[in-house]
Protein backbone atom coordinates (compact mmCIF):
# COMPACT_ATOMS: atom_id res chain seq x y z
CA UNK A 1 0.00 0.00 0.00
CA UNK A 2 1.71 3.20 -0.83
CA UNK A 3 1.63 6.27 1.36
CA UNK A 4 -1.23 7.77 0.73
CA UNK A 5 -3.30 4.43 1.08
CA UNK A 6 -4.19 3.87 -2.05
CA UNK A 7 -4.30 0.28 -3.28
CA UNK A 8 -1.83 0.16 -6.56
CA UNK A 9 -4.38 -1.53 -8.93
CA UNK A 10 -1.16 -3.00 -10.82
CA UNK A 11 0.50 -5.11 -8.39
CA UNK A 12 4.43 -4.54 -8.64
CA UNK A 13 6.91 -7.97 -9.82
CA UNK A 14 10.05 -8.79 -8.20
CA UNK A 15 11.69 -9.89 -10.96
CA UNK A 16 14.85 -10.82 -8.08
CA UNK A 17 12.37 -13.39 -7.31
CA UNK A 18 13.18 -15.08 -11.01
CA UNK A 19 16.51 -14.71 -11.24
CA UNK A 20 18.08 -18.43 -10.19
CA UNK A 21 19.41 -17.26 -7.16
CA UNK A 22 23.07 -18.18 -8.40
CA UNK A 23 25.58 -15.36 -8.39
CA UNK A 24 28.17 -17.07 -10.34
CA UNK A 25 26.08 -19.38 -12.95
CA UNK A 26 25.74 -17.73 -16.16
CA UNK A 27 22.11 -16.93 -17.62
CA UNK A 28 22.77 -18.91 -20.60
CA UNK A 29 23.15 -21.99 -18.01
CA UNK A 30 20.14 -20.84 -16.17
CA UNK A 31 16.61 -22.29 -16.70
CA UNK A 32 14.10 -21.87 -19.34
CA UNK A 33 11.49 -19.23 -16.69
CA UNK A 34 14.54 -17.28 -15.67
CA UNK A 35 15.33 -16.97 -19.49
CA UNK A 36 12.18 -15.80 -20.12
CA UNK A 37 11.72 -13.43 -16.99
CA UNK A 38 14.86 -11.49 -18.46
CA UNK A 39 13.16 -11.28 -21.38
CA UNK A 40 10.07 -10.23 -20.35
CA UNK A 41 11.50 -7.12 -18.15
CA UNK A 42 13.75 -5.56 -20.84
CA UNK A 43 11.07 -5.72 -23.71
CA UNK A 44 8.58 -4.15 -20.55
CA UNK A 45 10.77 -1.70 -20.13
CA UNK A 46 11.26 -0.90 -23.09
CA UNK A 47 7.56 -0.68 -24.00
CA UNK A 48 7.83 1.98 -20.69
CA UNK A 49 9.89 4.32 -22.61
CA UNK A 50 7.53 4.99 -25.71
CA UNK A 51 8.89 3.02 -28.58
CA UNK A 52 7.26 1.02 -30.92
CA UNK A 53 6.28 -2.78 -30.85
CA UNK A 54 9.19 -3.54 -33.63
CA UNK A 55 11.92 -2.46 -32.06
CA UNK A 56 10.31 -3.89 -28.77
CA UNK A 57 10.10 -7.28 -30.47
CA UNK A 58 13.51 -7.20 -32.35
CA UNK A 59 15.30 -6.51 -28.95
CA UNK A 60 13.18 -9.41 -27.37
CA UNK A 61 14.59 -11.59 -30.19
CA UNK A 62 18.14 -10.63 -30.02
CA UNK A 63 18.42 -11.82 -26.17
CA UNK A 64 16.30 -14.81 -27.06
CA UNK A 65 18.74 -16.04 -29.85
CA UNK A 66 22.25 -14.82 -27.40
CA UNK A 67 20.10 -17.37 -24.48
CA UNK A 68 19.71 -20.52 -27.15
CA UNK A 69 15.60 -20.02 -26.86
CA UNK A 70 12.76 -19.10 -29.30
CA UNK A 71 10.73 -16.14 -28.48
CA UNK A 72 7.26 -14.65 -29.86
CA UNK A 73 5.34 -11.95 -28.21
CA UNK A 74 2.25 -9.87 -28.99
CA UNK A 75 2.88 -6.16 -27.64
CA UNK A 76 0.35 -3.70 -26.89
CA UNK A 77 0.49 0.10 -26.13
CA UNK A 78 0.97 -1.12 -21.91
CA UNK A 79 0.86 -5.05 -22.47
CA UNK A 80 2.97 -8.15 -23.46
CA UNK A 81 1.67 -11.53 -24.26
CA UNK A 82 5.13 -14.00 -24.90
CA UNK A 83 6.18 -17.14 -25.01
CA UNK A 84 9.38 -18.69 -25.03
CA UNK A 85 10.71 -22.50 -25.87
CA UNK A 86 13.79 -23.96 -25.34
CA UNK A 87 13.44 -27.24 -27.37
CA UNK A 88 12.10 -28.97 -24.60
CA UNK A 89 9.56 -26.68 -22.84
CA UNK A 90 7.58 -23.82 -23.37
CA UNK A 91 7.03 -20.88 -20.97
CA UNK A 92 4.48 -17.76 -21.58
CA UNK A 93 3.80 -14.62 -19.86
CA UNK A 94 1.65 -11.85 -19.49
CA UNK A 95 3.08 -8.20 -18.21
CA UNK A 96 1.42 -5.05 -18.25
CA UNK A 97 2.51 -1.09 -17.12
CA UNK A 98 0.61 0.92 -14.94
CA UNK A 99 0.87 3.78 -17.22
CA UNK A 100 2.63 5.16 -20.50
CA UNK A 101 4.85 7.81 -20.85
CA UNK A 102 8.14 8.15 -23.38
CA UNK A 103 11.96 8.54 -21.94
CA UNK A 104 14.37 9.04 -24.54
CA UNK A 105 17.43 8.68 -22.22
CA UNK A 106 16.18 5.78 -20.41
CA UNK A 107 15.13 3.83 -24.20
CA UNK A 108 19.09 5.03 -25.53
CA UNK A 109 20.61 2.99 -22.21
CA UNK A 110 18.12 -0.27 -22.84
CA UNK A 111 19.72 -0.26 -26.94
CA UNK A 112 22.93 -0.36 -25.60
CA UNK A 113 22.25 -2.98 -22.80
CA UNK A 114 20.45 -4.80 -25.44
CA UNK A 115 23.33 -4.56 -28.27
CA UNK A 116 26.16 -5.16 -25.43
CA UNK A 117 24.46 -8.14 -24.29
CA UNK A 118 26.54 -10.96 -26.49
CA UNK A 119 29.72 -9.39 -25.37
CA UNK A 120 29.00 -9.24 -21.18
CA UNK A 121 25.68 -10.10 -20.60
CA UNK A 122 25.72 -13.68 -21.34
CA UNK A 123 28.78 -14.28 -19.25
CA UNK A 124 26.71 -12.61 -16.17
CA UNK A 125 24.17 -14.55 -13.95
CA UNK A 126 20.39 -13.80 -14.20
CA UNK A 127 20.90 -11.59 -10.69
CA UNK A 128 23.66 -9.73 -12.34
CA UNK A 129 21.68 -8.80 -15.15
CA UNK A 130 18.59 -7.49 -13.14
CA UNK A 131 20.70 -5.62 -10.68
CA UNK A 132 21.99 -3.68 -13.87
CA UNK A 133 18.66 -3.37 -15.23
CA UNK A 134 17.78 -1.94 -11.90
CA UNK A 135 19.99 0.75 -12.77
CA UNK A 136 18.81 1.22 -16.24
CA UNK A 137 15.18 1.31 -14.32
CA UNK A 138 16.28 4.33 -12.14
CA UNK A 139 16.67 6.60 -15.30
CA UNK A 140 13.53 9.05 -14.40
CA UNK A 141 12.75 12.27 -15.22
CA UNK A 142 16.10 14.18 -15.93
CA UNK A 143 14.96 17.54 -15.55
CA UNK A 144 12.19 19.34 -12.78
CA UNK A 145 8.63 20.25 -13.60
CA UNK A 146 10.83 23.80 -13.79
CA UNK A 147 13.19 22.94 -16.08
CA UNK A 148 10.46 21.28 -18.47
CA UNK A 149 8.06 24.13 -17.95
CA UNK A 150 10.96 26.33 -18.98
CA UNK A 151 11.86 23.79 -21.63
CA UNK A 152 8.34 23.88 -22.90
CA UNK A 153 7.75 27.52 -22.88
CA UNK A 154 10.39 28.12 -25.57
CA UNK A 155 9.38 25.00 -27.41
CA UNK A 156 5.69 26.78 -27.84
CA UNK A 157 7.25 30.36 -28.15
CA UNK A 158 8.95 29.10 -31.28
CA UNK A 159 5.79 26.78 -32.33
CA UNK A 160 4.07 30.00 -32.65
CA UNK A 161 6.52 32.13 -34.83
CA UNK A 162 6.39 28.69 -37.16
CA UNK A 163 2.77 28.89 -37.32
CA UNK A 164 2.54 33.06 -37.73
CA UNK A 165 2.50 34.55 -34.87
CA UNK A 166 4.71 37.70 -33.71
CA UNK A 167 6.65 38.61 -30.65
CA UNK A 168 3.28 39.24 -28.45
CA UNK A 169 1.76 36.29 -29.19
CA UNK A 170 5.26 34.62 -28.42
CA UNK A 171 5.82 35.99 -25.05
CA UNK A 172 1.82 34.58 -24.18
CA UNK A 173 2.52 31.26 -25.56
CA UNK A 174 5.55 31.45 -23.45
CA UNK A 175 3.84 31.88 -20.24
CA UNK A 176 1.02 29.78 -20.76
CA UNK A 177 2.76 26.91 -22.07
CA UNK A 178 5.29 27.11 -19.60
CA UNK A 179 2.38 27.09 -17.09
CA UNK A 180 0.96 24.47 -18.45
CA UNK A 181 3.49 22.11 -18.85
CA UNK A 182 4.98 22.75 -15.11
CA UNK A 183 1.07 21.78 -13.62
CA UNK A 184 1.36 18.42 -16.31
CA UNK A 185 4.45 17.43 -14.87
CA UNK A 186 3.88 17.90 -11.31
CA UNK A 187 0.73 16.24 -11.39
CA UNK A 188 2.03 12.66 -13.43
CA UNK A 189 5.26 12.94 -11.00
CA UNK A 190 1.89 12.51 -8.55
CA UNK A 191 0.80 9.64 -10.65
CA UNK A 192 -2.42 11.48 -11.64
CA UNK A 193 -5.03 10.13 -14.20
CA UNK A 194 -4.32 10.96 -17.80
CA UNK A 195 -7.93 12.54 -17.92
CA UNK A 196 -7.07 15.25 -14.72
CA UNK A 197 -3.51 15.93 -16.70
CA UNK A 198 -4.53 17.17 -19.34
CA UNK A 199 -7.60 18.86 -18.94
CA UNK A 200 -6.02 20.61 -15.69
CA UNK A 201 -2.74 21.33 -18.17
CA UNK A 202 -4.62 22.56 -21.23
CA UNK A 203 -6.49 25.26 -18.41
CA UNK A 204 -4.11 26.34 -16.97
CA UNK A 205 -2.50 27.28 -20.44
CA UNK A 206 -5.14 29.03 -21.47
CA UNK A 207 -6.03 30.93 -18.69
CA UNK A 208 -2.36 32.18 -18.13
CA UNK A 209 -2.14 33.31 -21.64
CA UNK A 210 -4.79 35.11 -21.44
CA UNK A 211 -3.90 36.78 -17.84
CA UNK A 212 -0.23 37.43 -19.61
CA UNK A 213 -2.07 39.23 -22.65
CA UNK A 214 -4.71 41.26 -20.58
CA UNK A 215 -1.63 42.51 -18.19
CA UNK A 216 0.13 43.45 -21.40
CA UNK A 217 -2.82 45.43 -22.75
CA UNK A 218 -2.92 46.93 -19.55
CA UNK A 219 0.90 48.40 -19.10
CA UNK A 220 1.48 48.88 -23.37
CA UNK A 221 -0.74 50.48 -26.12
CA UNK A 222 -1.26 47.32 -27.95
CA UNK A 223 -2.95 47.75 -31.42
CA UNK A 224 -5.29 44.82 -32.57
CA UNK A 225 -6.38 41.36 -31.00
CA UNK A 226 -3.41 39.03 -30.48
CA UNK A 227 -5.78 35.90 -29.09
CA UNK A 228 -5.23 33.60 -31.23
CA UNK A 229 -1.96 32.56 -30.24
CA UNK A 230 -3.56 31.09 -27.25
CA UNK A 231 -4.16 27.82 -29.16
CA UNK A 232 -0.38 27.88 -29.19
CA UNK A 233 -0.10 27.84 -25.76
CA UNK A 234 -1.64 23.92 -25.19
CA UNK A 235 0.35 22.25 -28.54
CA UNK A 236 2.54 20.76 -26.04
CA UNK A 237 -0.41 18.30 -25.26
CA UNK A 238 -0.48 16.55 -29.13
CA UNK A 239 0.72 13.24 -28.35
CA UNK A 240 3.66 13.30 -31.00
CA UNK A 241 5.32 9.95 -30.24
CA UNK A 242 1.93 7.68 -30.06
CA UNK A 243 0.83 9.33 -33.35
CA UNK A 244 4.10 8.46 -35.15
CA UNK A 245 5.04 4.89 -33.48
CA UNK A 246 1.15 4.09 -34.82
CA UNK A 247 2.38 4.66 -38.13
CA UNK A 248 5.62 2.13 -37.96
CA UNK A 249 3.82 0.06 -35.95
CA UNK A 250 0.65 -0.78 -38.51
CA UNK A 251 3.21 -0.45 -41.39
CA UNK A 252 4.98 -3.56 -39.88
CA UNK A 253 1.60 -5.30 -39.28
CA UNK A 254 1.66 -4.85 -35.65
CA UNK A 255 -2.05 -4.09 -35.86
CA UNK A 256 -2.51 -4.77 -32.43
CA UNK A 257 -0.21 -1.97 -30.98
CA UNK A 258 -0.66 0.93 -33.86
CA UNK A 259 -4.50 0.55 -32.74
CA UNK A 260 -3.60 1.07 -29.48
CA UNK A 261 -1.07 3.87 -29.62
CA UNK A 262 -4.03 5.42 -32.23
CA UNK A 263 -6.65 4.83 -29.56
CA UNK A 264 -4.16 6.55 -26.57
CA UNK A 265 -3.16 9.45 -28.91
CA UNK A 266 -6.82 10.47 -30.86
CA UNK A 267 -8.38 10.42 -26.55
CA UNK A 268 -5.11 12.76 -25.55
CA UNK A 269 -6.05 15.11 -28.88
CA UNK A 270 -10.04 14.92 -27.93
CA UNK A 271 -9.68 15.63 -24.40
CA UNK A 272 -7.36 18.46 -25.07
CA UNK A 273 -9.08 20.22 -27.90
CA UNK A 274 -12.75 20.08 -26.28
CA UNK A 275 -10.72 21.61 -23.28
CA UNK A 276 -9.67 24.06 -25.16
CA UNK A 277 -13.14 24.57 -27.18
CA UNK A 278 -14.77 25.48 -23.30
CA UNK A 279 -11.90 27.32 -22.62
CA UNK A 280 -12.72 29.74 -25.50
CA UNK A 281 -16.14 29.55 -24.67
CA UNK A 282 -15.86 31.07 -21.25
CA UNK A 283 -12.90 33.15 -22.28
CA UNK A 284 -15.12 34.65 -25.34
CA UNK A 285 -12.22 33.56 -27.95
CA UNK A 286 -12.14 32.25 -31.29
CA UNK A 287 -9.47 31.16 -33.37
CA UNK A 288 -8.21 33.54 -35.80
CA UNK A 289 -5.76 33.97 -38.51
CA UNK A 290 -2.11 36.05 -37.08
CA UNK A 291 -1.83 38.99 -38.58
CA UNK A 292 0.89 38.61 -41.67
CA UNK A 293 4.36 39.47 -40.73
CA UNK A 294 6.27 41.74 -42.88
CA UNK A 295 9.74 39.65 -43.01
CA UNK A 296 12.02 39.56 -45.78
CA UNK A 297 11.96 35.79 -47.56
CA UNK A 298 16.14 35.47 -46.44
CA UNK A 299 15.52 36.66 -42.89
CA UNK A 300 12.53 34.84 -42.30
CA UNK A 301 14.53 31.64 -43.52
CA UNK A 302 17.19 32.23 -40.85
CA UNK A 303 14.17 32.52 -38.49
CA UNK A 304 12.46 29.56 -39.25
CA UNK A 305 15.75 27.55 -38.84
CA UNK A 306 16.64 29.27 -35.23
CA UNK A 307 12.52 28.53 -34.32
CA UNK A 308 12.44 24.95 -35.56
CA UNK A 309 16.16 24.18 -33.63
CA UNK A 310 14.42 25.79 -29.97
CA UNK A 311 11.04 24.26 -30.67
CA UNK A 312 12.52 20.40 -31.36
CA UNK A 313 14.84 20.97 -28.98
CA UNK A 314 12.03 22.04 -26.28
CA UNK A 315 10.09 18.75 -26.75
CA UNK A 316 12.97 16.60 -26.87
CA UNK A 317 13.71 18.06 -23.44
CA UNK A 318 10.02 17.25 -22.73
CA UNK A 319 10.72 13.36 -23.92
CA UNK A 320 13.82 13.53 -21.00
CA UNK A 321 16.87 13.42 -23.84
CA UNK A 322 19.70 13.98 -22.74
CA UNK A 323 21.48 17.42 -23.89
CA UNK A 324 23.86 15.80 -26.78
CA UNK A 325 20.34 13.89 -27.90
CA UNK A 326 18.27 17.06 -27.68
CA UNK A 327 20.45 18.77 -29.98
CA UNK A 328 21.09 16.45 -32.57
CA UNK A 329 16.76 16.31 -32.69
CA UNK A 330 16.81 19.71 -33.39
CA UNK A 331 19.83 20.15 -36.02
CA UNK A 332 17.42 17.76 -37.86
CA UNK A 333 14.44 18.90 -36.96
CA UNK A 334 15.85 22.69 -37.77
CA UNK A 335 16.72 21.49 -41.47
CA UNK A 336 13.73 18.83 -41.57
CA UNK A 337 10.75 21.71 -40.54
CA UNK A 338 12.30 24.32 -42.69
CA UNK A 339 12.52 22.27 -45.62
CA UNK A 340 9.04 21.69 -44.99
CA UNK A 341 7.60 25.34 -44.29
CA UNK A 342 9.88 26.48 -47.47
CA UNK A 343 8.26 23.71 -49.74
CA UNK A 344 4.75 25.20 -48.81
CA UNK A 345 5.25 28.99 -48.69
CA UNK A 346 7.89 29.07 -51.79
CA UNK A 347 7.08 26.29 -53.85
CA UNK A 348 2.86 26.01 -53.08
CA UNK A 349 3.07 21.76 -52.10
CA UNK A 350 0.65 20.55 -50.31
CA UNK A 351 0.91 20.59 -46.80
CA UNK A 352 0.58 16.69 -46.53
CA UNK A 353 3.06 16.63 -49.10
CA UNK A 354 5.26 19.17 -47.55
CA UNK A 355 5.40 16.99 -44.28
CA UNK A 356 5.75 13.41 -45.90
CA UNK A 357 9.08 15.34 -47.38
CA UNK A 358 9.79 16.85 -44.17
CA UNK A 359 9.60 13.96 -42.44
CA UNK A 360 11.83 12.24 -44.89
CA UNK A 361 14.41 14.07 -44.29
CA UNK A 362 14.18 14.02 -41.09
CA UNK A 363 14.48 10.24 -40.92
CA UNK A 364 17.25 10.03 -43.62
CA UNK A 365 19.18 12.71 -41.64
CA UNK A 366 18.43 10.34 -38.45
CA UNK A 367 19.88 7.32 -40.08
CA UNK A 368 23.20 9.23 -40.81
CA UNK A 369 23.02 10.77 -36.67
CA UNK A 370 22.20 6.82 -35.89
CA UNK A 371 25.40 5.54 -37.39
CA UNK A 372 27.78 8.22 -35.96
CA UNK A 373 26.42 8.57 -32.27
CA UNK A 374 24.66 5.64 -31.15
CA UNK A 375 21.60 7.03 -30.57
CA UNK A 376 18.36 5.42 -30.83
CA UNK A 377 16.64 6.08 -34.16
CA UNK A 378 13.16 6.91 -33.11
CA UNK A 379 14.62 9.57 -29.48
CA UNK A 380 15.99 11.74 -32.98
CA UNK A 381 13.19 11.32 -35.61
CA UNK A 382 9.92 11.61 -33.43
CA UNK A 383 10.87 14.96 -31.24
CA UNK A 384 12.27 16.03 -35.05
CA UNK A 385 8.71 15.85 -36.56
CA UNK A 386 6.55 16.57 -33.80
CA UNK A 387 6.63 20.15 -34.58
CA UNK A 388 5.27 19.05 -37.45
CA UNK A 389 2.12 17.68 -35.94
CA UNK A 390 -1.08 20.31 -36.68
CA UNK A 391 -2.48 21.05 -33.83
CA UNK A 392 -3.72 23.74 -34.80
CA UNK A 393 -6.00 21.94 -37.77
CA UNK A 394 -6.69 20.03 -34.93
CA UNK A 395 -8.25 22.56 -32.69
CA UNK A 396 -9.52 24.22 -35.37
CA UNK A 397 -11.67 21.32 -36.71
CA UNK A 398 -12.66 20.79 -33.07
CA UNK A 399 -13.62 24.05 -32.39
CA UNK A 400 -15.89 24.81 -35.62
CA UNK A 401 -17.65 21.31 -35.00
CA UNK A 402 -18.63 22.50 -31.53
CA UNK A 403 -19.94 25.65 -33.17
CA UNK A 404 -22.16 22.81 -35.60
CA UNK A 405 -19.91 24.51 -38.22
CA UNK A 406 -19.38 21.33 -39.99
CA UNK A 407 -18.47 22.96 -43.45
CA UNK A 408 -15.88 24.64 -42.36
CA UNK A 409 -15.08 21.89 -39.48
CA UNK A 410 -14.14 19.27 -42.33
CA UNK A 411 -11.73 21.13 -44.47
CA UNK A 412 -9.26 21.98 -40.99
CA UNK A 413 -10.04 18.13 -40.06
CA UNK A 414 -9.30 16.39 -43.39
CA UNK A 415 -5.84 18.71 -43.97
CA UNK A 416 -5.52 17.37 -40.09
CA UNK A 417 -5.24 14.02 -40.85
CA UNK A 418 -3.71 13.62 -44.37
CA UNK A 419 -0.40 15.59 -42.47
CA UNK A 420 -0.69 12.86 -39.74
CA UNK A 421 -0.96 10.24 -42.01
CA UNK A 422 2.19 12.11 -43.78
CA UNK A 423 4.40 12.02 -41.42
CA UNK A 424 4.42 8.78 -40.03
CA UNK A 425 4.87 7.40 -44.00
CA UNK A 426 7.89 9.89 -44.28
CA UNK A 427 9.55 8.35 -41.73
CA UNK A 428 8.89 5.06 -42.35
CA UNK A 429 9.99 5.43 -45.75
CA UNK A 430 13.17 6.67 -44.64
CA UNK A 431 13.38 3.48 -42.43
CA UNK A 432 12.67 1.07 -45.66
CA UNK A 433 15.61 3.06 -48.12
CA UNK A 434 18.22 2.90 -44.76
CA UNK A 435 17.52 -0.05 -42.89
CA UNK A 436 17.44 -3.49 -44.95
CA UNK A 437 16.24 -5.68 -42.12
CA UNK A 438 12.36 -2.71 -41.62
CA UNK A 439 11.95 -3.11 -45.18
CA UNK A 440 11.71 -7.16 -44.97
CA UNK A 441 8.70 -8.93 -43.78
CA UNK A 442 11.19 -11.79 -42.22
Amino acid sequence: MSQNNIIPNHMDIYWHDYTGHVKDKPITEASLPVKAALIGRVGLMLLSCGTGAWRIRNSMNTLAEQLGITCTASIGLMTIIYTCFDGHKTFTNSLCLNNTGVNTSKLDRLERFVKEFSKHGIFMSGEQLHLELDEINKIGALYSPAGLGLATAFACAAFTFLLGGGLIEMFCAFIGAGTGAFLRSLLIRRHYTLYLCIVSSVAAACLTYIAALRLLQALFPIPGSHEAGYICAMLFIIPGFPFITSGIDLAKLDIRSGLERVAYAVIIVVIATITAWIMSMLLNLRPADFPELSIPPALHLVLRLIASFVGVFGFSVMFNSTMPMASASAVIGAVANTLRLELVSLASFHPAVAAFLGALTAGLLASFVMKRLGYPRISVTVPSIVIMVPGLYLYRAVYNMGEMSLTLSAPWLVSALLIIVALPLGLIFARILTDRSFRHCT
